[in-house]
């Protein structure tokens, strides 16, 4: 079963397709080479929402759907969850 998605080979975060609980080795793909990805998830990932592929510390830009998203504003490893608690918008 396919717990995220990652939708262009440069994102740093992936989107969770189902609830992921802390501890599982969550199995993931790439949207366009089909190609599996895993990860230790670390803390509970609702569906829908974003999860840390790489670590990422404040300031860094995060990518989804090959774009910037914006700025983390607080730290993730890899398998945490990437929210509005450490990601902002570089709008305001």
């Amino acid at each position: 079963m396919i717990q995220f998605l990652v939708h262009e080979p440069k994102d740093s975060v992936g989107v969770a397709t189902v609830d992921i609980k802390a501890g599982t080795l969550a199995k993931g793909t790439t949207l366009h080479s089909k190609e599996p990805v895993e990860i230790r998830v670390a803390q509970d990932i609702p569906l829908g929402h974003k999860i840390a592929l790489v670590a990422l510390k404040p300031g860094d830009t995060c990518m989804k759907y090959g774009h910037d998203i914006g700025k983390m504003v607080g730290a993730a490893q890899p398998g945490e969850l990437v929210h509005v608690h450490n990601l902002k918008t570089k709008r305001w």
